[in-house]
């Protein structure tokens, strides 16, 4: 009697190049794949509003896709702990694949499955499917992790290359039954009442098949610029596949041998990954990432007392400075921002509203469809100068200056914030070259703690 193969997707939604699930098509027997929205195992982060309304259209086209291929995606919600080994009995399967997960929570609840499903005799494995280089396998000659950018990206180099990607499957063996399945709508993972969600859908096509048409179009369009106009927000030269990255809809490593393999020059953009290589290191050893310092001087920051109406401010982009409102309200519109003026962004939050760092990355994980666990407060404690490869506490991006040198003609502004092109439109919150005086003060408390 067959003992069907359970493939369990979490952030890697698609079919090509994913080891759990050609793992599961060598074995040999019928295949499902699940999906587990998991918000209740303790130390899991519930996902935002714009991931999870891009988790809702990927998890479409993932189900369409498997019944495609004569599979089937099976939905269900609850701690992980509980509802995989109940659906392993419930379908009879003799298998359970997946791809690795790092951080520490996600490890935690993985580790343990893996002891329980082995226990009742299950077959279990996992596989690396989502960073080019485990956390573990790069390290220092004295056996640490990486604390600085260059060193790690440099080490990284000095390994084997990135794997070949995996083709996709052509078929996939049809189950005689599987599991009745959550209905996705009834999952809540869309707005309805307000609909939020029209920028989202106006930018974006969730979905594999979307992603490896994007690569394509960079590849051939775009990354000749990229180097050179990859910091001029309205210059087009961005690949625009961190939400891809993110869902696991394209691999890494089918990025990487697309890029080499194309004729663009592509040693930026590879650098561009390796960033977010350097990001999964630090929160691998460092799992509280999104909640503490990475530097622990840092804790002797003096945070004044929060000021709502000036976060309010930046949150609506209406602090009178343009390029940081229109970097605000191109992420509540569309759920991305361009990197620069995330950076920007966040200077001004962090150096000029003396604002916690925390309170940044909660309103990028809520708004941005690219949002990890990884590079989200990683880059935030970047900007911050709290966390690792931090950039100089007296560096802090002037968004004058900066709208000045990438954004001279004023193309992005005028795109996403009309009414602030003129430079009296709005009075500014704050003054920046008080802020700053402020911002220095505070940082020589760090630098004496």
């Amino acid at each position: 009697m067959p003992s069907p193969s359970l493939v369990w997707f979490r952030d890697d939604l698609r079919l090509a190049d994913n080891p759990a699930l050609r793992a599961a098509v060598d074995r040999d027997e019928p295949i499902i794949g699940v999906y587990l929205l998991d918000e209740e195992s303790p130390g899991i982060r519930p996902l935002g509003g714009a991931a999870r309304w891009w988790l809702h259209h990927s998890l479409a086209e993932l189900g369409e896709r498997l019944r495609e291929k004569g599979s089937a995606l099976v939905l269900r919600r609850g701690a992980a702990a509980d509802v995989l080994p109940a659906l392993v009995q419930e379908a009879g399967a003799g298998a359970v694949y997946w791809n690795r997960r790092y951080g520490g929570a996600e490890r935690g609840v993985d580790a343990g499955l893996k002891e329980t499903l082995r226990a009742d005799g299950i077959e279990v494995s996992s596989f690396a499917a989502s960073v080019l280089f485990e956390p573990w396998t790069v390290r220092t000659g004295a056996g640490t992790p990486y604390g600085v950018f260059t060193p790690f990206w440099n080490a990284c180099r000095q390994l084997p290359p990135p794997r070949e990607p995996l083709p996709e499957p052509r078929e996939l063996r049809r189950p005689g039954r599987h599991p009745a399945s959550d209905a996705l709508d009834d999952w809540g993972l869309v707005p309805t009442a307000p609909d939020w969600a029209a920028g989202l859908r106006e930018r974006w096509q969730p979905g594999e098949v979307a992603a490896r048409a994007r690569l394509d179009e960079f590849l051939r369009e775009d990354a000749a610029d990229y180097d050179r106009a990859r910091d001029e927000p309205a210059g087009g030269a961005t690949s625009l596949l961190s939400p891809r990255l993110r869902w696991g809809e394209l691999s890494p490593h089918a990025i990487w041998h697309a890029a080499v393999s194309s004729d663009a020059p592509v040693g930026g953009f590879l650098s561009e990954l390796g960033w977010r290589e350097f990001a999964w290191h630090i929160l691998f050893h460092f799992p509280e990432l999104a909640t503490k310092n990475l530097r622990s001087a840092f804790d002797a920051f003096p945070w004044p007392r929060l000021h709502p109406t000036r976060l309010r401010a930046w949150q609506r982009g209406e602090t009178g400075y343009p390029l940081v409102d229109a970097g605000m309200r191109e992420l509540w519109r569309s759920g991305y921002m361009h990197n620069r003026v995330r950076m920007v962004t966040a200077s001004f939050l962090v150096k000029n509203l003396l604002i916690d760092w925390r309170r940044g990355e909660e309103w990028f994980w809520d708004t941005l469809v690219d949002a990890d666990a990884a590079s989200n407060p990683f880059n935030w404690q970047w900007v911050a100068g709290s966390g690792a490869d931090a950039a100089p506490y007296f560096r802090i991006f002037n968004p004058e200056l900066q709208a000045k040198k990438f954004d001279p003609d004023r193309r992005y502004i005028r795109e996403w914030a009309p009414d602030a092109v003129d430079d009296d439109a709005r009075e500014p919150i704050v003054d920046l070259a008080e802020t700053r005086k402020a911002a220095l003060a505070a940082y020589e408390v760090v630098k004496r703690a």
